[in-house]
């Protein structure tokens, strides 16, 4: 899925960490980062920020119910 105008970042994550299964961050290059590391949340983070804007981000998330929560939190922010 894809994402944009995440505001609240730290949020953002809560939801990730809320997924029972596997949720990753596809990069401009195809690399996928295991966004439930919080290794790869502080790296994604830096890169999202270098420039100053959010740009569109893809997300994979391979549970139904966690695709549920994090089109949740992209609606209603929760």
């Amino acid at each position: 899925m894809k994402v944009q105008n995440i505001t609240d970042i730290e949020a953002f994550f809560k939801a990730v960490d809320e997924c029972k299964g596997r949720v990753e961050l596809v990069t401009g290059e195809g690399d996928r980062l295991n966004l439930k590391s919080k290794l790869s949340q502080y790296v994604s983070m830096a890169n999202i920020f270098s420039n100053g804007e959010i740009p569109e981000l893809e997300i994979i998330a391979y549970e139904k119910e966690d695709t549920d929560r994090l089109i949740g939190f992209m609606i209603n922010g929760e």
